[in-house]
């Protein structure tokens, strides 16, 4: 067994995503880990023209005061203590999803990096790249790709 130290994962609070934060907390259980559970989002001024899969859509998502964002990393949390994880923190962080994902990880010294696989099979995410992927090309750090399609 390897032990790991930090992990990180990322969700955007889909039943996907969850899979992958079910998958880093039970790693973390097994291995007395901290956990960070991040999340990420970007201005309300995206630019709509690019490709940006794993975020909410809408006018009704907003990255401000008590944003759903702050919701859905609270209820992953929660599901991640409920799976065993002991030391479990929320990350809110500003960025293009694998651009913020790998930045956290660095800036926590994390031992590995959790991820989900959606969007790595789909047209655009072999075209212009999918948070997986690009996530696996940049990071410093071990990274682990759950099967969550």
């Amino acid at each position: 067994m390897t032990s790991y130290r930090t992990i990180v994962v990322g969700t955007d609070g889909s039943d996907t995503s969850l899979r992958a934060v079910d998958k880093a907390a039970a790693l973390a259980a097994e291995s007395g880990a901290r956990l960070i559970i991040a999340s990420a989002h970007s201005s309300k001024h995206h630019d709509a023209a690019g490709p940006d899969p794993d975020q909410p859509r809408g006018d009704g998502y907003r990255t401000e005061g008590d944003a759903p964002v702050y919701g859905l990393l609270r209820d992953a949390a929660a599901r991640a203590r409920k799976a065993g994880a002991k030391t479990v923190e929320e990350r809110a962080v500003h960025g293009v999803p694998a651009d913020a994902l790998v930045d956290l990880a660095e800036k926590v010294d994390a031992d590995l990096l959790v991820v989900g696989s959606v969007g790595m099979n789909s047209m655009v995410g072999r075209l212009v790249g999918s948070v997986p992927r690009i996530v696996k090309r940049k990071a410093n750090t071990e990274v682990l790709v759950v099967e969550t399609d």
